[in-house]
């Protein structure tokens, strides 16, 4: 395959499939939007005691809290799986319109909740809309844009991510009322459907379905709206790949055998070696990137003890990751997501460790030490933003073949919620048992041995080609 450096479209190309990503951020900006909901709902909600449950007002336990925070973590293999079944029918764009109908309903039940039953069923549809969105979404990213611009659009798309957190903790803390909140943020998925009908589908896809010329006339635009000639050695090269995987299972199957055969190409070595991969890097970088303490982060920060407001403070740190996630758009490509991957997994690793120790050991001047804690755990968010919370998402959407990527990119995002939903579940009890200090300097031991586990196992991905990315797991 010829590399990827011979595609030199110019600056119309970069500007055409940013255009053609908007519809992706703005998904990703209703996915910020649902995972951060239930920080601010389980820190506005009284806890559930006896005086509390003969009110009107709804409130929860922690244990009805951890349900609720963790729910749709559990529920998006359910809409993963769905995903995976239609993406190849349906494509990658009516997919990313089809996730909005549960995250708008989810929204619209929450606003209205009388009771905790209401809240939990809301919790499940915006598990669903996650897990339905995350395949396509990723899927669309790999094979839409350019090897060289991958990586940075696909970081890009994570900064509509934190910008989704920041918009939905910024307007509670200006309300103070969390339906409210909820109810202006429903306007996002009206923007996120009407973006993504004026998006392209992509153009594997469409060779895929058989639909040649239009792949060619998507293409062009997607390249500059450049002529057929300009981008005809990648066009090729965009047939010649799809052809390939075609010819991996046989087009006269039946749909069952054919099914099967989908499911077989797991165990092929191409597959199953960045899918242990993805699967190590998902656990690390949920882990070190603040996932399981995501739902309790008022009742973290006020164990923190610090003299600032904690809705305030919440709101900062997603201006922080926000503020990572631009970065990370710059700097990828020149660093690369093995060097970003290390040096971000080693800082929060340390972050975290030192914030275990401070705790636990130096208690002499509470004041000093809850600043110093709290400014390590923003750094912490700021490094991850950078580098370990995106860039899984990154390869997700690159270092599987096409043959398996729709199922692949599925499973992957399912089982990445699948640990956050373990993570988020069973946080306050981990924490009960070794305290919430332990409980960092546990996380932050953990990121040390992924350090030493990614710097033997993940290799440069970055400008590199999907054949060449594919050829290096065979």
């Amino acid at each position: 395959m010829e590399s990827s450096d011979k595609y030199r479209y110019g600056m119309k190309s970069t500007f055409s499939q940013c255009l053609a990503l908007m519809g992706a951020g703005f998904i990703q900006v209703g996915v910020g939007t649902q995972l951060m909901c239930s920080t601010i709902i389980i820190g506005a909600l009284p806890e559930k005691t006896a005086v509390t449950i003969l009110n009107d007002e709804l409130t929860m336990t922690n244990n009805e809290a951890s349900w609720f925070g963790s729910l749709m973590y559990l529920c998006t293999p359910l809409g993963s799986f769905v995903s995976s079944l239609v993406l190849t029918r349906l494509g990658h764009k009516n997919c990313m319109i089809i996730t909005n109908i549960p995250y708008t309903m989810a929204f619209a039940m929450m606003y209205y909740a009388e009771n905790v039953a209401t809240m939990y069923a809301s919790s499940i549809l915006m598990g669903l809309s996650i897990g339905f969105s995350g395949g396509p979404f990723s899927a669309y990213i790999g094979e839409v844009c350019e090897p060289k611009l991958r990586g940075a659009l696909m970081s890009a798309t994570n900064v509509f991510y934190f910008g989704g957190s920041f918009m939905v903790t910024g307007v509670y803390a200006i309300t103070r009322q969390w339906r409210l909140t909820l109810l202006i943020n429903m306007a996002i998925p009206v923007i996120t459907v009407i973006i993504l009908i004026l998006c392209p589908d992509s153009p594997i896809w469409l060779l895929h379905k058989g639909k040649v010329e239009k792949a060619q006339r998507v293409l062009s635009k997607l390249r500059g709206w450049v002529s057929h000639e300009k981008c005809s050695n990648e066009f090729h090269e965009m047939v010649l790949y799809t052809t390939e995987n075609k010819n991996t299972s046989s087009g006269d199957q039946n749909v069952e055998d054919d099914f099967l055969d989908r499911w077989k190409q797991l165990l092929e070595p191409d597959v199953l070696k960045p899918f242990w991969l993805l699967m190590m890097y998902f656990f690390f970088s949920n882990l070190l990137s603040g996932v399981p303490l995501s739902p309790y982060l008022v009742y973290v920060f006020t164990e923190f003890g610090v003299d600032v407001d904690v809705s305030s403070i919440i709101v900062l740190s997603q201006c922080i990751a926000m503020v990572g996630g631009v970065l990370t758009v710059f700097s990828v490509n020149k660093l690369g997501k093995r060097f970003l991957t290390l040096s971000t997994l080693l800082i929060t690793s340390l972050c975290y460790i030192s914030i275990g120790l401070i705790g636990v050991y130096w208690t002499d001047s509470k004041l000093l030490t809850s600043r110093l804690i709290l400014i390590l755990y923003l750094v912490s968010t700021f490094v991850a933003s950078l580098g370990i919370m995106p860039i899984g998402w990154i390869l997700l959407s690159e270092i599987f073949p096409m043959k398996s990527r729709n199922i692949t990119c599925s499973m992957c995002s399912t089982l990445s919620f699948i640990l956050s939903f373990f993570m988020t579940k069973n946080y306050l009890t981990f924490v009960a048992l070794v305290n919430l200090y332990n409980t960092f300097t546990i996380f932050g031991i953990s990121g040390l041995i992924g350090c030493a586990y990614f710097y033997f196992y993940l290799p440069e991905t970055e400008n590199k080609t999907l054949q060449e990315i594919s050829e290096f797991f065979k």
